[in-house]
């Protein structure tokens, strides 16, 4: 599941935006980053941040709309206040996500990693993760340490690519060559 963490606050993940209101009964368009989309619907409870603020707000009424996503939040009955959360950022504590099995990541788990090789040598840190069709990408990039500093591109491969993944050490190891 990709799921970014939230920048003003480490302790929150991000799963998406509120875009624009739907109706005239207080229903949100929502932007999903979760995979799929409707996980975003998983978690009962969303913290709304726009200009700054932060408000929690339970999600009464969920359901796809055309190719899109919308919601009923709690205490969001009108149009009118749909529009002043319009451009909000959905986030859920990190607490709040599923266990996942053994192997399995967040992406917000491997954001900051430090990526290196299986003789050691330092490509950079994992700056983010975007998705293709085949397969996730790390975006590395270089840092004090590195071997070099150019930007890499990775596939999230996990026992071609990816060797290990150790989250308490902060560190990737991976089966690459440095000269590309």
């Amino acid at each position: 599941m990709s799921a970014a963490a939230h920048d003003d606050d480490p302790q929150q993940v991000l799963l998406g935006r509120l875009t624009s209101p739907h109706g005239v009964k207080g229903w949100l368009k929502v932007y999903s980053y979760t995979s799929p989309a409707e996980g975003i619907f998983d978690y009962p409870e969303w913290v709304l941040t726009l200009h700054g603020q932060r408000e929690t707000r339970k999600l009464l009424e969920a359901r796809p709309q055309g190719k899109g996503l919308v919601v009923r939040l709690e205490g969001v009955d009108t149009r009118e206040l749909a529009e002043q959360w319009a451009g909000a950022d959905v986030s859920v504590a990190k607490s709040a996500l599923p266990t996942l099995e053994s192997g399995e990541f967040y992406w917000h788990q491997l954001e900051g990693l430090d990526v290196v090789t299986r003789e050691g040598v330092r490509l950079g840190r994992i700056d983010h993760l975007f998705e293709t069709g085949a397969n996730d990408v790390l975006v590395v990039k270089p840092g004090t340490d590195s071997v070099d500093d150019r930007e890499r591109l990775l596939p999230f491969l996990p026992d071609d690519v990816i060797v290990a993944v150790d989250l308490a050490a902060g560190e990737m190891t991976v089966d690459w060559d440095p000269t590309f």
